[in-house]
């Protein structure tokens, strides 16, 4: 089948039942609306010129510009001028899963998990490819864009396999845009990161976190920092609202009951936190993007 395994509700976009990954061309005139979706997005410009605004702001985009969005980033264009982007979308299933992998690997760790939800980034990572690395880039895109003609059932292993392959080029381009950045993740920053992110709702604290691990509260926020540029209970923040944002595009759930259930008992504290990261309210959030 070559038909694009994506699902456009209103302004949500989301895989059909059973997709892993794929490739595209877009073209851009003019304004795209803004919209979110529930997969990683990584967008590479391969021609024209146009105006990219998420909720890190405002970046005008020419050739050899990518960008990588994690699920429920919401993202639009305006000013395009034949904005060309090569579009390689892949579930957040398959990162959990088959890629888990990743958040081991120095440039592949960085460039999914860490770089994305570090600092003012929000959920958006940024950079430029010169000539080789886009040479290389969009040839492992082209291999997975020829690969949704084949039957997924048959050739599951080949499209991770590409895929693994673009998002490698990928991580060796973008980690030269933050040096230092790209090393390995020290293995209690692992721990602590699986350890949050398997209860988020339990209520966390650093001192109990670090006993945990048998750590120094100080220390291990040292280390914490150092591989994913945020503290651990800003780590823990991230992955809260990025729950909460799926659940507000894909369930009917009161919105004080969707804070309480990611660890925000208060629904101020909760609006704050989720402003602070997707620049809307929760309510403008699933108004604006689950409509039809």
């Amino acid at each position: 089948m070559t038909e694009v395994p994506i699902v456009n509700a209103g302004t949500l976009l989301h895989f059909v039942d059973g997709a892993y990954a794929y490739a595209g061309h877009y073209v851009h005139q003019g304004v795209q609306t803004a919209h979110t979706h529930s997969f990683f997005e990584v967008a590479v410009v391969t021609g024209g010129r146009g105006l990219h605004h998420s909720p890190a702001g405002y970046q005008e985009l020419t050739v050899g510009d990518v960008l990588l969005l994690r699920p429920g980033v919401w993202h639009g264009y305006d000013g395009c001028e034949g904005l060309d982007v090569f579009n390689c979308c892949f579930s957040a299933d398959l990162l959990q899963h088959e890629l888990a992998w990743t958040r081991e690997d120095a440039l592949l760790g960085y460039l999914l998990w860490t770089g994305p939800n570090s600092a003012h980034r929000r959920g958006v990572l940024t950079g430029r490819l010169g000539e080789i690395a886009m040479e290389e880039c969009i040839s492992q895109l082209e291999h997975l864009e020829d690969l949704r003609a084949r039957p997924l059932d048959l050739h599951r292993g080949d499209v991770i396999g590409r895929l693994s392959l673009f998002l490698s080029c990928l991580g060796r381009a973008l980690s030269g845009d933050a040096i230092g950045a790209a090393r390995p993740a020290h293995p209690a920053v692992l721990t602590a990161m699986r350890l949050l992110e398997s209860d988020p709702a339990y209520q966390w604290t650093l001192t109990e976190l670090a006993a945990e691990l048998h750590l120094a509260p100080g220390y291990l926020v040292r280390l914490f920092k150092s591989s994913t540029g945020l503290p651990p209970m800003s780590y823990l923040s991230r992955h809260r609202v990025e729950l909460a944002a799926d659940r507000l595009l894909h369930s009917d759930e009161p919105i004080g009951r969707i804070g309480e259930a990611v660890g925000w008992p208060d629904q101020n504290y909760f609006a704050r936190r989720f402003k602070s990261h997707y620049g809307l309210s929760a309510t403008t959030y699933r108004t604006r993007f689950t409509r039809v």
